[in-house]
């Protein structure tokens, strides 16, 4: 019997100073908003193409997220960086050509390194586009 593969839906990254990090993530171009479940603390949320991707507070003993590597496929890499920068982050590789594409590494506030990509074909915007719009009209 066939079963489809797993699915990722949700990253939940945590960051001593959750503003911060949503500035970040916003400037990258991220759709976040302000969330909380039940008795959990405030954090952050945003939804593309059905992954969840979450900013928890570093509480007091937890161990940092800092060793998940993160990547997104982004429209054009190498107008993403200057903002990335402005806004919190650090160059850890600069962009440059790489098979299949445009690439660079940054590092998050908080240390967390996010690769950029964008394939030689361009990025693959139109099921983000149709979710923001759906957002948005909600």
């Amino acid at each position: 019997m066939y079963a489809p593969p797993p699915a990722l839906n949700l990253v939940v990254i945590r960051s001593t100073d959750i503003e911060r990090a949503r500035q970040f993530y916003f400037a990258m171009g991220l759709l976040i908003r302000r969330d909380s479940h039940d008795s959990g603390p405030p954090h952050y949320v945003a939804v593309v193409c059905g992954l969840v991707f979450e900013i928890y507070p570093l509480a007091p003993g937890q161990p940092p997220t800092t060793g998940t590597r993160l990547g997104f496929q982004v429209e054009a890499v190498d107008e993403l960086v200057p903002p990335l920068i402005e806004a919190g982050g650090s160059v850890v590789v600069g962009p440059k050509d790489v098979s299949g594409g445009r690439h660079a590494i940054v590092a998050d506030p908080d240390g967390h390194r996010v690769e950029l990509f964008t394939p030689t074909g361009g990025h693959k915007v139109a099921p983000y586009l149709a979710e923001r719009d759906s957002l948005s009209a909600g």
